[in-house]
């Protein structure tokens, strides 16, 4: 279930990392979330998904994370893995609006591939758009999300949400 300020782990990973790369398409045929998240990011982080276990992870990334295929299975393999929210400095525009309608937190903030370091601590504040990287008092500014998408979050994605609201849209 989101939560407005969501504290972790960084892992980190590079520029431009598409989808096929964080949810191979052999495994398009699976469902289940305990089958799907042994594979997120298999194909270029050994063990990711192990390596996340246990703990709350926020993934950083570089540019154009989540380039390539509409699919929506990329952003669930890795909330299925346990991410928490991702920050790049840039997202592919399906994978960002995909990742939101599964429920996944996602921020766009420049330069953030610089300034964080593998397993540091981060906490976001969607509430007020505000990032600290391991407990500094510096804050990084983000823009926030429109109350609507807050909404969506909330529900836990875009098809609990219509569940909860839809009826207010007929």
């Amino acid at each position: 279930m989101f939560k407005s300020i969501i504290e972790g782990k960084i892992f980190k990973v590079g520029n431009d990392i598409d989808t096929d790369q964080i949810y191979p398409g052999r495994y398009l045929h699976l469902t289940l979330p305990d089958e799907i998240a042994p594979h997120a990011m298999e194909d270029i982080v050994l063990d990711f998904s192990e390596q996340i276990a246990g703990e709350e992870w926020i993934l950083v990334a570089g540019k154009n994370f989540g380039c390539g295929s509409s699919r929506e299975h990329a952003p669930r393999a890795l909330s299925c893995a346990g991410v928490k929210a991702i920050v790049a400095e840039s997202f592919g525009r399906i994978f960002y609006r995909n990742a939101i309608n599964i429920g996944l937190p996602v921020v766009k903030y420049p330069d953030i591939i610089k300034e964080a370091n593998q397993n540091d601590t981060i906490k976001i504040n969607f509430q007020n758009g505000i990032m600290h990287l391991n407990n500094s008092k510096k804050g990084f500014s983000f823009e926030k999300y429109p109350e609507q998408i807050l909404s969506i979050l909330r529900a836990g994605g875009l098809i609990s949400y219509m569940k909860k609201y839809g009826k207010y849209f007929i």
